[in-house]
């Protein structure tokens, strides 16, 4: 049966900029909710002094929680080799810090969509250096899972491989089993395009999952493709909202994951306006879970 985990999504700059956050604080208050584990980000302040990660696996097990999933953001279709060569060895340092979290699942993306960059070019790049780093994360243990991502709070430019065409070619370009797809259906709805179909496409090659629902807050999703570009971050109407409460459904999905044998970790990526939605989130995963899963008289 699938188990839950957090990813602090309210909390980002708290923890990755200004510090007004601490992880152990993370901690502390995520283990107030009916999950198993937390999904770290590699932009974690906290993490970059020597043996974080050892002292935060351990602070995780004090509060009964394991780390499973180690969100990172390597850029791999920059036009200068030296630089992709760059983000493979930082890759590489991830994968080792995913391993001293005790994450078993480490995420790896394209990279940004740099105007430049072809199709052809960008596949080829993103799937050579994904290729560079899998005999490292098999020698650590570590499965390195792409999402179809829209973009990392930090860059410049959405994903190189946002569409689904370009996601589903890249990932039949890598048939490892040391790589599989960390499965996001609000990003897919990002794109313009189907959640169930995207699904549909990777289901025997998802292994995580990343839990949302999104919705604008003005405007239409014509008027996101004119301000994503180009503009660091998220786009100022783009919100994550309440799981339930948005266009993703979770009986569908969970129906198609339950057939093609899914029982991985989901990440709930929530809380934008505060732990009490987190919480409902929480609610109502944990009941689609049991539905699916578990007992079939829940509804």
């Amino acid at each position: 049966m699938p188990q839950l985990a957090v990813f602090p999504k309210a909390f980002m700059d708290a923890l990755c900029v200004d510090g007004s956050m601490t992880v152990n604080e993370w901690i502390a208050l995520a283990s107030t909710l009916d999950v198993d584990g937390l999904e770290f980000y590699a932009g974690f302040l906290d993490l970059k002094s020597a043996g974080a990660a050892a002292r935060f696996r351990t602070s995780a097990q004090d509060h009964g929680l394991s780390i499973p999933m180690f969100c990172c953001s390597p850029d791999f279709t920059h036009p200068e080799k030296a630089w992709r060569q760059s983000q493979i060895d930082q890759q590489k340092r991830w994968i080792e810090t995913a391993a001293e979290l005790g994450a078993n699942y480490c995420r790896v993306l394209s990279g940004q969509r740099r105007p430049e960059i072809s199709r052809e070019d960008g596949l080829r790049f993103a799937a050579d250096s994904i290729e560079a780093c899998l005999p490292f994360a098999a020698n650590h243990g570590v499965t390195l899972v792409i999402e179809n991502h829209y973009k990392d709070n930090y860059w410049t430019y959405p994903e190189f491989a946002q569409r689904m065409d370009l996601f589903c070619d890249l990932v039949d370009r890598l048939p490892s089993s040391q790589f599989g797809v960390n499965y996001d259906p609000s990003n897919t709805l990002i794109a313009g395009e189907d959640p169930l179909e995207l699904l549909e496409r990777v289901k025997h090659r998802v292994v995580t999952m990343h839990a949302s629902d999104r919705y604008l807050k003005e405007g239409n999703w014509n008027d996101l493709r004119n301000e994503e570009m180009g503009v660091e971050g998220y786009a100022a109407r783009l919100c994550h909202g309440e799981i339930g409460k948005g266009l993703n459904d979770y009986d569908a999905i969970f129906s198609i994951l339950k057939a093609a044998g899914f029982d991985g970790w989901i990440s709930i990526e929530d809380g934008v306006e505060g732990m009490d939605q987190l919480r409902r989130s929480v609610t109502f995963l944990q009941q689609k879970i049991a539905k699916h899963w578990g007992r079939p008289d829940v509804i």
